[in-house]
């Protein structure tokens, strides 16, 4: 899937947010019964700022007493709760149902802008999420906000996992920093905490249908299309620890396979560093790439044609659509590494990017 944002609707997805602009939360659901008391009850707490918050779940063929249980609570709410669903039971998809929420969510605004934020059934948003969620927006079109799961720290094998990510996107900010980036980031992208403007998200065309990834997908296409990825520490939800999980390949498969001894391995961040050198090349080059010179730079750096480059940037609506789209993947060499020997590689490339800083 790629997705062309025209430059017109690029400008208008980046205007200002309106200071009215309703919050709307889309959350996917499937038999979550149980956890639904504990969901809500984060939800009356949140703090909107004086403003409007409207809460949409989408039961995806649920056969518990979710919608029952739902209902009865709707009356005692401070906000609005819009539910729907699908009696209908089917595979699960977790891209297709937190479409279907969003969905939801769109059709309550109709055409005006807005805030739609996503979670999970089995995750609480901490009480400032829409307030530090209205604030990353404000410099952005999107947002990813940090996971923290309960009692993580029965997991220490996956929160030494978190820390060299989180050490890693850090560092990709000191390679190719963007001034819309939170100055506390971190590495997730999970669709138990995002927000979107409404005018992003519509331009997008939605989370992609998958099975799982909806989330990292939607993102990347964000990027794709020239608009401004945030990630940002401050916007916090908590999630649990299970390990039976409603999305494949999602956190609930992680934590099993961690709980077998299997040691983990991640890329070399050697590849990825390569990567964001040359994204903030790409991004410098495409205020000039008319002048022949760049392109030949350019073109020579990542080793790519020069009528290629051009291509590619008469495509873009701005750098940052043009910085990910022309990068290609990191050379050969690079390979799968041990968590350990991935984090002695990252300790080397930190080092020497503070002595050239000093």
């Amino acid at each position: 899937m790629q997705i062309r944002l025209r430059p017109e609707c690029l400008k208008t997805v980046i205007a200002n947010l309106p200071d009215t602009a309703p919050a709307i939360v889309a959350i996917p659901a499937r038999n979550e019964e149980q956890l639904f008391p504990a969901l809500l009850e984060a939800l009356c707490a949140l703090d909107v700022q004086g403003g409007r918050l409207i809460v949409c779940i989408y039961l995806d063929s649920c056969s518990d007493g979710s919608e029952t249980l739902l209902r009865q609570a709707a009356g005692r709410l401070p906000f609005e709760l819009v539910i729907a669903g699908s009696p209908t039971q089917h595979a699960e998809n977790a891209g297709a149902a937190r479409r279907a929420a969003m969905a939801m969510a769109l059709s309550v605004l109709g055409d005006a802008e807005g805030l739609l934020f996503t979670t999970d059934a089995d995750s609480r948003p901490r009480h400032d999420w829409i307030r530090a969620g209205y604030a990353a927006l404000v410099q952005a079109d999107a947002v990813a906000g940090r996971i923290v799961r309960r009692n993580g720290s029965a997991d220490p094998a996956q929160c030494r996992i978190e820390t060299y990510y989180d050490r890693l996107y850090r560092y990709r900010r000191l390679l190719d920093p963007i001034p819309w980036e939170a100055r506390d980031t971190h590495h997730f992208t999970g669709g138990a905490n995002m927000a979107f403007r409404a005018s992003a998200y519509r331009a997008l065309g939605g989370f992609p249908a998958l099975p799982s990834g909806e989330d990292a997908t939607i993102l990347d296409e964000a990027a794709r299309a020239g608009l401004r990825v945030r990630r940002d520490a401050a916007m916090v939800v908590e999630t649990s620890s299970r390990r039976i999980g409603r999305a494949s390949s999602g956190l609930a498969s992680t934590l099993l396979a961690l709980d077998s001894g299997l040691p983990p391995h991640v890329a070399h961040p050697g590849g990825a560093a390569w990567q964001w050198q040359a994204h903030a090349a790409a991004r410098a080059a495409f205020a000039t790439i008319g002048s022949p010179d760049v392109r030949k730079s350019l073109a020579a750096r990542l080793d790519l044609t020069v009528d290629h480059v051009l291509g590619v940037a008469r495509d873009c609506p701005n750098a940052e659509a043009f910085a990910i789209r022309i990068v290609p993947a990191a050379p050969a060499g690079f390979g799968v590494v041990s968590l350990a020997a991935a984090e002695e590689a990252l300790l080397a490339l930190e080092t020497g990017a503070s002595e050239i800083a000093a």
